[in-house]
């Protein structure tokens, strides 16, 4: 199989308008779509990225006012992290500084610089310092220069019991090849995308399981060009590796089906079709709650139980 990265990662927020407020003015992200959660449309389901939303920069919530706190554990993404200019590092330890985000000492990790730090609801994020990030997309519109701005995603740490399960669904299915070991983290990397192109697994061992709550990941999405792409690798999922995915379920912006791969962790194969502008101008990404067309009738109800972003 050709290589394919990762499309999204979703997580659980709590209050919606804390996760908008961190993510667009302290990471500059955009917000590139205003849904609701199409399973539970009484709440939202926000999308952060790029200018156009490329996929491989898009990181979404499903933000529950009052959601109880997660905890990472086996069976979980453990760390989520961005790429940013190396010369940045700098830039962006002092901006924490500024803004009180609770984040950690700059590290090194396989080389590369690594600035950790947590979102509002504790979730593990970073910035991984890369020396080639400069003339990809991103957001511009924000409050962060241009030459510091996040370029989309560098990749996951998934936490597990141990590598070989998982990593014959990363390397078999979704073209990924072992990059590195340091310490008890197996690096994974694919060729050929542009951003998302690491995931780390983080073997723990007899280690306490996770728990899914506010912070948490939810799922992790990598990229099937198209239908056709998608069907092979759901294919290849049951003909080499016995696992069965959910029927395709039309997401509107990207068409998915999901599965639960051997170490516990929630996969997604979403298509890079049809994109975040099927619904309205790239310009205008982001600006007014879209629904999909099964809500439409419920525009008035939907929009006064959800809660008031201040936008």
């Amino acid at each position: 199989m050709s290589g394919n990265g990762i499309h999204h990662v979703t997580a659980i927020a709590g209050p919606a308008r804390r996760n908008l407020d961190f993510f667009t003015r302290v990471l500059g992200l955009r917000l590139v779509k205003r849904t609701v959660n199409f399973d539970d449309p009484g709440s939202y389901h926000l999308y952060y990225g790029d200018e156009t939303g490329t996929p491989g920069t898009i990181l979404t919530f499903f933000p529950w006012e009052h959601a109880g706190p997660g905890r990472v554990g086996i069976g979980e993404t453990m760390v989520t992290a961005f790429r940013v200019p190396e010369r940045s590092i700098g830039y962006w330890s002092h901006r924490f500084l500024a803004k009180g985000v609770t984040h950690e000492t700059i590290t090194r990790r396989f080389g590369q610089t690594m600035l950790g730090f947590t979102d509002p609801d504790g979730m593990k994020l970073a910035l991984v310092g890369e020396r080639d990030a400069g003339d990809e997309a991103m957001w511009s519109g924000s409050e962060v220069p241009a030459e510091s701005s996040i370029r989309g995603f560098h990749g996951v740490t998934l936490l597990l019991r141990d590598a070989e399960p998982t990593a014959a669904i990363l390397t078999d299915v979704f073209g990924f090849a072992e990059d590195g070991r340091e310490g008890s983290v197996v690096r994974y990397k694919v060729t050929g995308a542009s951003f998302g192109d690491i995931v780390d697994i983080h073997v723990a061992g007899d280690f306490l399981r996770g728990r899914q709550g506010a912070g948490s990941v939810h799922h992790i999405a990598f990229r099937a060009a198209d239908d056709d792409m998608q069907f092979a690798m759901m294919q290849r999922l049951a003909d080499n590796h016995g696992i069965r995915t959910t029927e395709q379920r039309d997401r509107h912006y990207f068409r998915s089906i999901y599965f639960r791969e051997p170490g516990g962790v929630l996969f997604e194969i979403a298509t890079d079709i049809p994109g975040f502008a099927v619904d309205e101008p790239v310009a205008s990404l982001g600006q007014s709650l879209k629904l999909p067309p099964q809500y439409e009738a419920r525009r008035p109800e939907i929009e006064a139980a959800l809660p008031d972003l201040g936008l």
